[in-house]
């Protein structure tokens, strides 16, 4: 009797826990699987952002090195502004075409105006005045528009990381909760019939980690990335709005 006993036991140990991780996945239960096949699609999703992402940020940093050197060497906006064409990455380039393009709107209107024979050195100023502003907000567009642009799919990987763990957990508890079941349909609690079940379980627990720890290390490194860049846009749109104050705007004197 304790032969077979244990000729039983041993097949069961070799039927239901194999010991390797594919085995595991392939013997456990539909909506484990279904929690797995997720969390699988959430991390290759999550890695071919932190892939794309990464060469952005790292295309956009070089761009606005280069274009900000061409920017320093020239003494004309005029010529600036073809070179800048040349830099579709930067965030630079794009605020200063923004902006040059609206210098231009307000240059020509101005030159209009002060054509007009009605024009009084009252109505310029005023027209010189609403000029900069349309500047500065075609400025703040385009600051604004560059940074969504690189910030665009960083809520997918804070999604990942925050929801991953939950979703391998409710896998882990639906695991357990059929192991608990194995074992009132068998009358037994040994550990032939309680490992398969929870090695299956702890597989999705793994899994959901492994999906969340990249994701979130990722995406605080891209905010910090993306922060550096946003603050160095931000500070070229104002120096590029004092400059055009400084040279293109009238006196009131």
């Amino acid at each position: 009797m304790v032969n077979e006993a244990l000729a039983v036991t041993a097949t069961d140990i070799g039927r239901q826990f194999h010991g390797n991780i594919l085995d595991l996945v392939l013997d456990s239960g539909p909506m484990v699987q279904f929690v797995l096949l997720l969390l699988f699609f959430f991390s290759v999703l999550s890695w071919a952002i932190i892939i794309v992402k990464y060469r952005v940020v790292r295309r956009t940093k070089k761009e606005n090195a280069l274009f900000l050197q061409v920017y320093m060497r020239s003494t004309k906006l005029s010529a600036v502004f073809p070179e800048s064409r040349k830099f579709r990455s930067s965030t630079l380039a794009e605020v200063f075409r923004a902006g040059y393009t609206e210098l231009g709107k307000v240059t020509r209107a101005m030159k209009e105006s002060s054509q007009s024979a009605e024009s009084t050195e009252e109505g310029i100023l005023s027209m010189d005045l609403r000029g900069i502003d349309n500047v500065e907000r075609a400025l703040n567009r385009a600051c604004d528009a560059e940074i969504s642009k690189i910030e665009q799919a960083l809520v997918f990987l804070a999604t990942t990381g925050s929801a991953s763990p939950f979703i391998g957990l409710f896998g882990t508890v639906w695991g357990i909760m059929n192991a608990f079941r194995g074992i009132g349909v068998r009358g037994s609690a040994t550990l032939a019939v309680v490992a398969p079940g929870i090695s299956e379980a702890l597989v999705a627990t793994a899994a959901g980690l492994a999906a969340a720890i990249p994701a979130v290390i990722f995406y605080n490194y891209f905010l910090n990335r993306i922060k550096d860049i946003s603050l160095e846009t931000e500070s070229f749109a104002s120096e590029f709005l004092n400059i055009i104050e400084r040279f293109y705007v009238r006196s009131s004197s």
